[in-house]
């Protein structure tokens, strides 16, 4: 089985992001929108929803005039392909190839890839700058950007919400709380402040590890910490590595693990 991360550039239009997640019919395990982000995370099982997605959100967004704070590169911005029990790395990169190729011929969008070659913040950073497309078209597509198609091993999306008196504060704290185990961007939401993280090895640095280190160094950057977040899903195996206690404090539960959104949905 191959997990998949589709992170759409919108968050704000309910009946364009209802559609998207109605476009992956079965295959959908879970939809997370953030209106400040302007940005939607839908976890698919599987190779065929990532398409049906991919599609409909090139027909239904038009990044021209798009305004989020986080960053982005295309409509479909991000498309990783995992592997989960069964399925295997080589799969994964197959899938990351064949997904590519689609989308860069048949819809005209410039694709990177990332994985064994390169780091998907090595993308952002390099992207039509030094760096050319792997596949399609050698500038963004008008209305639909560029996409960065990967293949990952499971990563757990975290945020943690703080409190500064300004965006330097932030960002200095996002700077000292990362290391080769969490990637992070400080980012003003609304009115409030974040720090987003990924956690690339949550199996060795977990949510309650990334959130103690963000609270262990707030203080040094005049920050106080007010709650956190789990984007998506994660492996049932990181969950259980958390004490019970402090799940509601993280936003863990059972029902947010991978394992538990693929039995509900009949695929395990």
């Amino acid at each position: 089985m191959l997990e998949c991360v589709v992170n759409v550039s919108e968050g704000r239009d309910r009946a364009v992001i209802d559609a998207l997640a109605a476009a992956a019919g079965s295959d959908l395990l879970d939809v997370h929108t953030d209106p400040h982000h302007h940005r939607s995370v839908l976890t698919l099982a599987g190779v065929e929803a990532p398409r049906a997605l991919a599609a409909a959100a090139l027909d239904a967004i038009d990044l021209a005039g798009h305004v989020g704070v986080h960053p982005r590169l295309g409509v479909v911005d991000v498309v990783p392909f995992v592997a989960l029990e069964g399925s295997s790395v080589g799969d994964a990169l197959a899938a990351r190839d064949d997904f590519a190729r689609w989308l860069a011929h048949e819809h005209g969008v410039p694709c990177f890839l990332y994985g064994p070659e390169r780091t998907l913040p090595e993308v952002r950073r390099r992207a039509f700058r030094g760096l050319r497309p792997d596949v399609g078209p050698g500038s963004p597509h008008p209305r639909s950007g560029a996409t960065a198609v990967g293949q990952r091993q499971v990563l757990v999306a975290y945020n943690v919400w703080v409190r500064a008196a300004d965006g330097a504060s932030v960002l200095a704290l996002a700077a000292a709380v990362r290391t080769p185990g969490i990637r992070t961007l400080g980012l003003a939401v609304g009115d409030r402040w974040q720090v987003s993280m990924n956690l690339v090895d949550p199996a060795s640095v977990g949510p309650a590890d990334a959130y103690d280190r963000v609270g262990a160094l707030a203080s040094q950057h005049g920050v106080e910490v007010e709650g956190a977040e789990l984007v998506g899903l994660l492996p049932a195996s990181v969950l259980e590595a958390v004490p019970q206690h402090r799940w509601s404090e993280l936003d863990l539960g059972p029902e947010r693990t991978i394992e538990a959104r693929l039995e509900q949905a009949g695929l395990r």
